[in-house]
């Protein structure tokens, strides 16, 4: 039964370490901890959650983007358990898009970000795949990536004034719409 994890707040020292590589996707452990990861990103109305985030500091991530109160525009995707996950290569083309993370509620800042990856990982059944990525989907994976590699979005900022407040974000999507 998948249980309903806490999330990790900035500074907590799991969140800046390098998470280490699963060795056996297929392990209960860690079979558990996906379908724990599932139900806390879904109850905390995320888009994606790292291993990291939960405590864990494992190579793993979910990337889960649907339409939400935090994300009206996210695209619906089913959501997919990437271990061991890698970037093979970036567009040299950026884009700055405004994020937000579960371990550092009530912030939004404009990151840059490359606008298309191309990423390997395996699946929770340990299959390898691979996938381009760009927009959104690109963003997510990029952020949780982060996540294993210890570090989290402010860290990208190129400016503190491209910080707000989640309640103003939220404002000002709904006064564009």
């Amino acid at each position: 039964m998948p249980i309903l994890r806490q999330i990790a707040q900035l500074g907590q020292p799991v969140l800046r370490n390098v998470a280490e590589k699963i060795a056996r996707p297929d392990d209960p452990a860690v079979q558990s901890l996906i379908d724990d990861m599932l139900v806390t990103v879904a109850d905390a109305n995320g888009v994606g959650i790292a291993a990291p985030q939960l405590f864990e500091s494992l190579s793993l991530f979910i990337v889960a983007p649907y339409p939400n109160s935090r994300y009206p525009h996210a695209p619906a995707m089913e959501p997919a358990a990437m271990i061991n996950p890698e970037i093979l290569w970036v567009s040299d083309e950026m884009e700055k898009g405004w994020e937000g993370c579960l371990s550092i509620p009530g912030l939004r800042g404009l990151v840059p970000r490359h606008k298309r990856i191309a990423v390997r990982y395996l699946d929770r059944k340990g299959e390898l795949r691979e996938a381009e990525y760009e927009g959104f989907l690109a963003r997510v994976f990029q952020h949780e990536f982060d996540h294993v590699q210890g570090v989290v979005f402010i860290d990208r900022l190129e400016n503190t004034r491209e910080l707000m407040t989640e309640k103003e974000y939220l404002r000002s999507v709904q006064s564009h719409a």
